[in-house]
Parts: C-alpha cells; sequence; structure tokens
C-alpha cells in the first residue's frame, strides 16, 4: 500500500534523526509531490533546512528557516516546530542565547507529553550543555528519556541516554559518561554509520578527558574521515576541533596546525563562534609552543569576546586565563560554578606567574591546592589505569611544583614533593571489585581473539577493539574507592627509619635530576646531570636484551664489555653521589619519576650486594611495615609455568622444594590455565609464574603473562578476591611500565601492588631462562627462611653469582 505524504515525512525524520541524509532527501522529495498541505509542506521544507545545515550548507538553511516562520496561514503547532528547527540551527552555529530563546518559545507552544516536544528537549539540552548549564541540561534530558520510553522510540531514548552520558563527561563523572555511551551505541550504530560515528566523537571525549590521549586521537581522527566522505563539514571541523584540544596538552605545535584547519572550515561554513572556539585553542597551542610570534592583546580579546557573544563562557573565561599567562591581562574572575577543568588552569596560572616573580613558595602553595583539587576528583574513581591516565590534568601543575620545590634547595621541601608525585595516582586507595562473570567472559572471549590473532597486530581488529573498550567501561565501573592515603613528612620519615637504612627520593622537574637522600641522621638534596645520564640511557633497553641473547663466544664477550660499561656511566651518574651520601647504609629504598622505570638497578655495580626495593612511595611503604602480614608466616606457596619456557618447569619444580614447611601447588603442562592461576593465586601467599610476558605500551593493564589457555592479563588480577602477598614473574617485560604525563609509570606490577601484593619481583628486561631458574630458586630459599624479599634477592644473586634485573617492586624491605 502507497505510503501517505505524513508517513514519507515522519520516515524522513527519523532517516534524517539518524543521519541518513540521502534516505531522507528521497523520502521528503516524494512527500512534497504528494501534499499540497501547507502545514506539511512547511515541515517538510523545515526538514530539508535541517538536513542542509548538517551537510554545511548552513547559510542556505537559515534562508529558507527564515522564510518559512514568515509564511502566512501556518498552524501554531506548525510554527512551534518551525522555530524549534531554526533554534536548533543557532545552536549549530553557536548562537546559543538566541538558539534557547527560540527553542523555549517553541516547547511552551507544544504538549508537554509529546515526541515533538521531547526531540526540542533534546536540543535545548545541548544549548545547555555548550553554556555548561548541566542542572538544566539533565532535566530536560530526563523529561525527554520519560517521553521516549512511553512511546518506545528506541533511537531517540538511544541518543537521549548518550547525551545523559555527555552531560555526565562535562560533570566530571568519566565512569558514568563511559557507562552511558557505551551502553547506547549499539543501538546507535544500528541505526547508521554516521549515528555510529557521532557516538564515537562523544567516547573520544571522554577518553581525552580521562587521560587516554593515544586512543582518543585516533578515534577522532577515524571520525573526521568518515564525517568528510558524508560531506558533513561542520561535523568534521567539529572532530578536528576536539582533536586539536587532545594534542594541546603533549603536542602544541600539532594542536596548533589542527585548530587551525579547524577554523578555517568553520569560517568558510559561517560558523563564528565555533570558528572563535577553535581560534582559542590555537592561540593557547602558540603560547604553549614558545615561538617567538607570541599572541597578541587584540587577539586574545577579540576571541574571548566573540565566545561571550555566543554563549561559551566557561571558554571565554579560558582564554581570558591564556592571555593572563601570556602577560596582556590581569587574572579575570572565575564564576562560582567554574568546572574542575577550568578551576585548575586558574592554579596553573597563577603558579606560573609566582614562579617568574621569583615568589617560589607561592608557587608551591598554588600547585598543592590545584593538585588537592584533582585528588578530590579522583575520590571517585577506584580503577587503576583510570586514576594513573587521569592524572593528566595535574601534570603541569606537579612539574610546576617539583621545580619549585628544586629551587628551594630544603630536603624537606623537596620530599614532600616527591611524596606528592608518587602519590598522583595512588592517593586514593581501592575497593576490590566484586566478582563479575561477564568481565571475566570478556577477558576470555580476548583470549582466545589474541590466539586466533597470532603474529598480526591484534589491536587493530575492530571485534578486540570492540571487547577492550566494554572490558574497560565494566571495570571503571565496578571498581570502588576506600578514602585516600596519607603522605609523610621528612621528618616523620626520618624518625621511622633504622641505621641501615636509607631513602633515594629521585625527583624529575622536567629539565633536572635531583635526589633527595635521608637516613636517620641526615638528609640533603644532591643535584644529578640529567644531560649526561640521558646520554647513558640512549640505547641501554637494546644493549640488555642482545646481551641476554648473546652469551658466549668473542661476540658475547664484545657485547658483556659494551654494557659494563654503559652501566658504569649509569652508576657513576645516578647512584655513586648518592650512595656516598647515604653513608653506612646498607639497605635502600628507591622511589623514582616514569623517566627512570626502565632502569635495571640491581645490575649497577654500586648496588651489588644492597638489599633494595623500589618503592610506589615512601609513605605507603613505611605505612605497610609493620603489618599482620609481615609477621604471619607463609603457610601456601603456588607455582605456574606457561608454554615454550625452555626451562620453565624445571624452574619452579626446584623452587618448591624449597618450601618444606608450606603447603605447594604446581600447575604445569595443560593445568596451568589463567583460571587456575587466578585461583591458585587467590588462596597463596607466595605466587611464582614462569611464563613469557609481554608489555602492552598503549594500555598496560593488557600485559600479558602467556599461559596453557592464552594470556592472563592486569584486568584478570583485578578479579582476584585476595592477591598473595609477594609475587615472583619470571617473565620478561613484565617489570617494565609505560610512562604516562611525566611522572605515572603504570605496568603489571603496579597492577599486583594495587591488588593488594605487598611485593613484586620482576625484570624489565629479557632474562636467560638458566639465568632466571638458578637466582629465583636461590631466592625462594631465602624466602621460606622467612627473609625479606629483597634480603632473600640480594643474597641469591651473591650465592649463584648471577647479577640479574630482578628487583623488588613495593615493600620489599
Amino acid at each position: 500500500m502507497p505510503r501517505t505524504a505524513n508517513e514519507l515525512h515522519q520516515s524522513a525524520v527519523e532517516a534524517a534523526n539518524s543521519r541518513q541524509f540521502a534516505k531522507a532527501r528521497r523520502a521528503l522529495a516524494s512527500a512534497s509531490r504528494l501534499t499540497s498541505d501547507p502545514d506539511l509542506r512547511a515541515r517538510i521544507d523545515g526538514t530539508t533546512a535541517f538536513i542542509l545545515d548538517q551537510t554545511g550548507e548552513h547559510a542556505t538553511a537559515v534562508a529558507l528557516s527564515a522564510e518559512l516562520l514568515a509564511r502566512p496561514g501556518l498552524s501554531p503547532s506548525t510554527v512551534a516546530l518551525l522555530r524549534g528547527q531554526f533554534g536548533t540551527l543557532l545552536m549549530h552555529a553557536g548562537q546559543l542565547d538566541d538558539a534557547e530563546q527560540m527553542l523555549s518559545g517553541a516547547i511552551a507552544m507544544l504538549d508537554d507529553d509529546s515526541i515533538e516536544v521531547a526531540n526540542l528537549l533534546m536540543n535545548r539540552s545541548m544549548v545547555f550543555m555548550q553554556k555548561h548549564e548541566i542542572d538544566r541540561c539533565v532535566a530536560d534530558l530526563r523529561r525527554a528519556v520519560a517521553a521516549f520510553s512511553a512511546t518506545g522510540a528506541e533511537d531517540s531514548l538511544a541518543r537521549a541516554q548518550h547525551n545523559l552520558g555527555y552531560a555526565a563527561l562535562l560533570s566530571g563523572d568519566l565512569v558514568t559518561a563511559l557507562t552511558m555511551m557505551t551502553s547506547s551505541r549499539p543501538v546507535l550504530a544500528a541505526s547508521s554509520d554516521l549515528a555510529a560515528a557521532i557516538s564515537d566523537l562523544d567516547r573520544a571525549e571522554v577518553l581525552r578527558d580521562a587521560g587516554l590521549t593515544t586512543e582518543a586521537e585516533a578515534l577522532l581522527g577515524e571520525v573526521a574521515v568518515r564525517f568528510g566522505a558524508q560531506r558533513m563539514r561542520q561535523a568534521r571541523g567539529e572532530a578536528e576541533f576536539h582533536l586539536s584540544r587532545s594534542l594541546l596538552r603533549h603536542d602544541a605545535r600539532a594542536a596548533e596546525r589542527v585548530a587551525a584547519t579547524a577554523s578555517r572550515r568553520f569560517t568558510a561554513l559561517g560558523s563564528d563562534s565555533w570558528a572563535a572556539r577553535a581560534e582559542a585553542v590555537r592561540l593557547d597551542a602558540r603560547l604553549r609552543s614558545r615561538l617567538r610570534s607570541r599572541p597578541s592583546a587584540e587577539e586574545f580579546a577579540r576571541v574571548a569576546a566573540t565566545l561571550d557573544r555566543a554563549g561559551f563562557r566557561t571558554e571565554a573565561t579560558g582564554m581570558r586565563l591564556t592571555a593572563t599567562l601570556a602577560g596582556t591581562q590581569r587574572m579575570p574572575r572565575l564564576p562560582a560554578d567554574a568546572p574542575t577543568s577550568l578551576r585548575l588552569r586558574a592554579h596553573e596560572v597563577r603558579v606560573a606567574r609566582a614562579a617568574a616573580g621569583g615568589r617560589d613558595a607561592v608557587a608551591r602553595r598554588e600547585a598543592a591546592e590545584g593538585l588537592d583539587l584533582l585528588t578530590s576528583w579522583q575520590q571517585s574513581f577506584g580503577a587503576l589505569d583510570l586514576q594513573a591516565s587521569v592524572a593528566m590534568h595535574g601534570s603541569d601543575l606537579m612539574l610546576a611544583g617539583l621545580a619549585a620545590a628544586a629551587r628551594s634547595g630544603d630536603p624537606a621541601v623537596l620530599f614532600e614533593w616527591s611524596e606528592r608525585a608518587r602519590h598522583l595516582s595512588q592517593q586514593v586507595a581501592p575497593v576490590r571489585p566484586p566478582r563479575d562473570p561477564e568481565l571475566a567472559g570478556d577477558l576470555a572471549e580476548l583470549r582466545m581473539l589474541r590466539a586466533d590473532l597470532a603474529g598480526a597486530d591484534w589491536t587493530a581488529d575492530a571485534e578486540v577493539r570492540r571487547l577492550r573498550d566494554r572490558v574497560r567501561e565494566r571495570q571503571w565501573s565496578a571498581t570502588g574507592t576506600g578514602g585516600t592515603r596519607d603522605r609523610l613528612d621528612l621528618h616523620e620519615t626520618r624518625e621511622r627509619l633504622d641505621e641501615e637504612t636509607a631513602v633515594l627520593s629521585y625527583v624529575f622537574t622536567g629539565g633536572e635530576l635531583l635526589c633527595v637522600v635521608a637516613s636517620a641522621r641526615s638528609a640533603r638534596v644532591e643535584a644529578l646531570s640529567w644531560r649526561r645520564l640521558q646520554a647513558a640511557l640512549d640505547g641501554l633497553r637494546a644493549d640488555l636484551d642482545v646481551a641476554a641473547l648473546t652469551r658466549g663466544g668473542p661476540m658475547g664477550a664484545v657485547i658483556e664489555r659494551s654494557l659494563g660499561e654503559r652501566l658504569a656511566r649509569l652508576d657513576a651518574e645516578l647512584l655513586s653521589p648518592v650512595l656516598a651520601a647515604a653513608g653506612d647504609a646498607r639497605r635502600l629504598v628507591l622511589t623514582v619519576p616514569g623517566v627512570l622505570g626502565g632502569i635495571p638497578w640491581a645490575m649497577l655495580p654500586g648496588m651489588r650486594g644492597i638489599p633494595f626495593t623500589l618503592a610506589t612511595s615512601v609513605s605507603r611503604w613505611l605505612s605497610d611495615r609493620g603489618s599482620a602480614a609481615d609477621a604471619a608466616p607463609t603457610r601456601s606457596v603456588g607455582f605456574a609455568a606457561g608454554p615454550r619456557v625452555a626451562r620453565g618447569e624445571e624452574e619452579i619444580r626446584r623452587a618448591a622444594s624449597a618450601w618444606e614447611g608450606a603447603a605447594t601447588t604446581v600447575l604445569t603442562g595443560d593445568a596451568a590455565t589463567v583460571s587456575a592461576t587466578t585461583d591458585l593465586a587467590a588462596r597463596s601467599d607466595v605466587l611464582h609464574v614462569a611464563a613469557h610476558g609481554r608489555h602492552a605500551v598503549d594500555n598496560p593493564l593488557f600485559s600479558g603473562l602467556e599461559l596453557a589457555d592464552g594470556a592472563l592479563f592486569g584486568y584478570d588480577v583485578d578479579l582476584i578476591p585476595r592477591a598473595p602477598h609477594t609475587v615472583l614473574l619470571s617473565a620478561c617485560e613484565l617489570g617494565r611500565s609505560s610512562v604516562r604525563w611525566g611522572e605515572e609509570a603504570l605496568g603489571m606490577t603496579r597492577v599486583w601492588l594495587h591488588a593488594g601484593t605487598r611485593c613484586v619481583i620482576a625484570t624489565p628486561v629479557v632474562v636467560p631462562d638458566d639465568v632466571a631458574s638458578e637466582l629465583l630458586a636461590a631466592v625462594h630459599l631465602g624466602l621460606a627462611k622467612g627473609e625479606r624479599p629483597a634480603d632473600a634477592l640480594a643474597a641469591a644473586s651473591a650465592r649463584t653469582g648471577h647479577t640479574a634485573p630482578f628487583q623488588c617492586h613495593g615493600d620489599g624491605l
């Protein structure tokens, strides 16, 4: 049966809302031919104006909308809908106040429970979003959700729920934002590819604000291309705008280029307010690039005024803060409801101005207040990767505070800031997440896909990416928080140190490397040469890997000699000066910034025979000492060997033989599955896994231990209800970490420590199988006697004669 003009128009509206514009145009043309009704014709033309606007013909769309509102004889309901559509066009042009007025007038003219009102509420909520009036935005969206739910409009309901997720993003609730966007995406993706692209655009903003900029930027680049292919020039410009904002934190010159492209695109479309938003990013990037041609006061003022007129008042204030940093205007006043990101930016500006004026105490105070603000935000997150990544928002404040502390020359001040840096992603203590069978199922499916895609870039597979996103979303939403951890000052630390132990707190300010050397007797700051250390670090990892794989013969001797010379240079630059300051200390606690995360400390000549541990922070190390876990005897020890490890089974059986007084369980062959190993971990006091390992640079929680049925991921560790107090990872690379935002190093060792393990023994580089087997078997002899892990490791190295990069992380002393 042929459809009526009204039915064709309704199908065109649905197609347009799903971004199926070609389909919508065909339906509109058919509807227009079938009707002479002025109201229906006006509605058809109004939908046409919407499509014109979405496909980059903004000026034509505005002209058509104005002509429609001037047509005589239209019914009040039609006029209301046309006003609403015109308001939407004004919103897309960035004329937010005018858009709100037009949309509110349209809503008042229609029945409160109608679908038409729900659609207008959706559009007005987006105006409130852009004006950062989140409460009003959420109220409109909830009304729209109720209307869509009552009428069974699934696609529209999914869009409303997605937008509620975006409102959560603007409020700083990243977990809720990702959860709602992830749950609504399947419906949106089923409606059209462009609806999926719009969903991905907003989801990329969540990832960006979560500090996962690599993923966010890849997704934004893909989305921009998809919009471009559909000639959606406005949407493409918006994707480029958000990409430039993401780049701003770590690549200012690239951010300037992308923002300039977006600005030109918006200007060509007549979207002046969006052009101003892009210009604001471009000017900020230009200032951060430290180029000779700095933006002028007139440029800052012009862009800020345009943003104010368009209703983007938060961004206008941000532009004035950047102008203050450039020295072209006084500090602006922040609105009472300023979002966290704007308040953090204000602290950054005040810190920079104080430091430039030689007022380092003020700079430190402002930086500390900003970081405390960040911590209050972090308290809503329990997941390790989210806490570490969100630290992005405090990286500039942290580096500025560290630099000001370094200039003081005061050990107490620099130690305080070293501990702040160490706590940036671990200030908030996690609560173990509940058992989640669906999460476990997704991880099992990922294991199978990883095996099927062996030899290929498995992370590029679309299904892998879908599952990884879902795993992350479930883990973020499941992990709660248990309050904040306290930091100790230098005086308290020294009072709690024994005569044999010294603390080496390395500090990197972004340009300088220093170390606070503290013992019960004294404390001092040692300045180190970052330039010379960088030269010694260049090529270190390659030398270590080659030395492990090339043993014996003439070539082996040459490589060993070269590596020895490099390690001696590292020792001279990094360790010798601070050991001299440590005096008679025979045990060391080290805290290191991310830039030193790959150092094989145990192989440095000065460390031979010295028990040491790499603590997550001195405060946490001291608070963990003397707990019940230290006094409790080891009753159960678990061992697991993965496939294709030449001496793996020999290693763990030899190690197990050391534990005559404890119950031991050994998993080998097909029995060493992921589920069996995690179950074993939950009932073991000590766990030793001999397996091939792979560190995932892009997402360290997908680093894996290769077991009989696939990889044991970092996310699997988070599902273990009770972690062993000591874990030994005889797997190359799993002592490595990825540096995030200058200070944050995240890897498999941090995953276990976050899960509750007290000490992890691991290596950041390849170790020959025979060395690992002999050395770790000797370590178990010491552990079985009740020795602390660092003591057992140092004694094992002396007993076997092996100098290997295994080192203790956490509470090893």
